[in-house]
């Protein structure tokens, strides 16, 4: 950690600060009125819904683009551009009714061929340093045809048909009871055929046109993205004239600028909550959020050999005292993770048993498996994403377990965000720490997802036929007990081939400033800003 450049920002932010917020001119304040502002922590990873896979850029994204389905805030699937659908009686056709008069950014209606369009241009196969279809290979593959077109083995997506301008069949392989959810996903987001590029990542605001709330005006990358009302949303302008993301990389600077009024929201790192409940100025702003998101260790035997053994695996996992993490550093603010299913999410089992802390029958194991006391054992090195202290507490924290536990060198090293996800995505990443956030609240999002043989976010590698045997099963069973048995059978194996070590369930701690209102949350995070208001004084 750089301390010598955090203690520069401070000083920088006294200097401008002054004595608080009430320092700020006139001007400023007007200017601030009707616009939103909360910080990005990292540079957007894409513009391009075809593309992006990280939450904080499908965060921004979401105001921009919009699909056929979404999430409402009781944690359902529900309308977006589809008035209405009609699913088959094998549960493999979906018939998707579109909403009349949806207009682009760029003021054409929207139709049906809009959509099938957008599905094969994420799905085009072309040179992944123009385009990547990784996205598309992940969450499309149930509709029929999807592989052939990814693979550049077909010309257009055979599932997916045009019935007339408002009409659009969608047909997946197997009934699948979790696809509606799935297809909430922004990759599945339409965009204007007329404008956006195929073959071509999206790249600068005059290619980001969809039907969503807002517009992008304006991207500075590793500064700022301006987002501004789009006059003619079919649901309706938002209160709200513009939303401002700075990039902010540095926890307590976004903090220190929430203080000084310079931003409307901002998420708080563990740290920071102490003192924030201390704070009387601000102590009344602050909001708890419980997430479907699963903070874990991921380990990678094809990349590091003595990883394929399963007892230094689990050697590694008994190494690692999840209470002293979570309660004892965090301060209790998440909550240790026993299972890889997270609250909230169907089939979450609160008595899931992952496997203890028990430091002398890992080292005995890790003996067994030919490394008394760590020898022999190359460096093990944990790569984890930049900006957030609480990770990096975390990662550090294993390490200092890992060494003192069983003997290894361990080390961790932070990478910048879209590099981590790029290596990520190529499986050569031996030892992480990231954690996987719900899609769609089903089981098969992590269980199927992560470690099936045939997951497509199976990153790290893991084989076990008598897992996928049964998440395959669980994956198309009908009837929701017998599914839930299944992946908790599944989910047993998985936990004991410790590939990945689950450490804590998310909670998000943020400040809200008190002149935000209509704000709209559900388990996933904010919605699109449709309801937001800004009160005239700001904060």
């Amino acid at each position: 950690m750089r301390y010598t450049g955090i203690l520069l920002v401070f000083a920088a932010l006294l200097a401008v600060a002054g004595c608080g917020k009430g320092n700020f001119s006139d001007r400023v304040k007007s200017a601030q009125r009707d616009v939103f502002r909360y910080p990005i922590p990292n540079n957007p990873t894409t513009l391009d819904p075809g593309v992006v896979q990280d939450g904080d850029t499908i965060d921004l994204l979401q105001n921009v683009y919009e699909g056929l389905v979404g999430w409402s805030t009781e944690n359902t699937v529900e309308p977006r551009l589809a008035e209405s659908w009609d699913i088959s009686e094998d549960g493999t056709v979906y018939t998707f009714h579109l909403k009349k008069g949806v207009k682009f950014h760029s003021g054409r209606e929207v139709t049906a061929e809009d959509f099938k369009w957008t599905f094969e241009r994420n799905c085009y196969k072309t040179d992944p340093n123009k385009f990547s279809n990784e996205t598309a290979g992940v969450y499309l593959t149930d509709i029929v045809g999807v592989r052939e077109k990814c693979a550049g083995t077909a010309n257009d997506i055979t599932g997916i048909k045009v019935v007339d301008p408002y009409t659009l069949t969608i047909t997946i392989d197997k009934p699948r009871p979790y696809f509606l959810g799935k297809l909430t996903f922004i990759v599945s987001a339409v965009l204007d055929k007329d404008i956006v590029p195929m073959g071509q990542e999206i790249n600068k605001p005059e290619l980001m046109v969809s039907t969503g709330p807002f517009k992008c005006t304006e991207y500075v990358q590793e500064q700022v993205t301006v987002l501004e009302a789009f006059e003619d949303y079919h649901g309706g302008k938002s209160p709200v004239a513009k939303i401002e993301r700075p990039v902010i990389k540095d926890a307590a600077t976004r903090l220190n600028k929430y203080k000084a009024g310079e931003i409307d929201l901002v998420q708080l790192q563990r740290q920071d909550i102490e003192g924030v409940e201390k704070d009387p100025a601000i102590a009344g702003d602050l909001v708890l959020f419980e997430r479907p998101s699963t903070w874990y260790i991921g380990l990678n035997a094809d990349v590091l050999p003595p990883l394929r053994d399963k007892r230094v695996r689990q050697a590694i996992a008994m190494s690692i005292d999840k209470d002293q993490i979570v309660n004892g550093l965090m301060k209790g603010v998440n909550s240790v993770a026993n299972g890889l299913v997270p609250p909230g999410v169907f089939g979450h089992r609160k008595d899931a048993k992952a496997l203890p802390y028990d430091p002398d029958r890992a080292r005995q194991l890790l003996a067994e498996a030919g490394y008394p006391g760590g020898k022999g054992f190359p460096q093990l090195t944990i790569y984890y994403r930049e900006s957030y202290p609480d990770i990096q507490l975390v990662a550090v924290a294993v390490t200092g377990m890992i060494k003192e536990n069983l003997g290894i060198d361990a080390k961790g090293q932070t990478m910048e965000w879209r590099a981590f996800l790029e290596k990520n995505n190529a499986k050569k990443q031996p030892f992480v720490h990231m954690r996987w956030a719900a899609d769609y609240l089903d089981p098969e999002n992590y269980l199927s997802f992560l470690l099936a043989s045939y997951g497509p976010e199976n990153r790290l590698n893991h084989h076990n036929p008598e897992y996928d045997r049964l998440c395959a099963m669980a994956d198309t069973e009908l009837n929701p007990e017998k599914r839930k048995q299944l992946y908790a059978q599944a989910e047993d194996i998985g936990l004991d081939d410790a590939v990945i070590v689950p450490i804590y369930y998310q909670r998000d701690a943020e400040l809200i400033s008190p002149r935000v209102k209509g704000i709209r949350s559900n388990l996933f995070g904010h919605l699109a800003h449709t309801t937001l208001k800004l009160e005239n004084a700001p904060k």
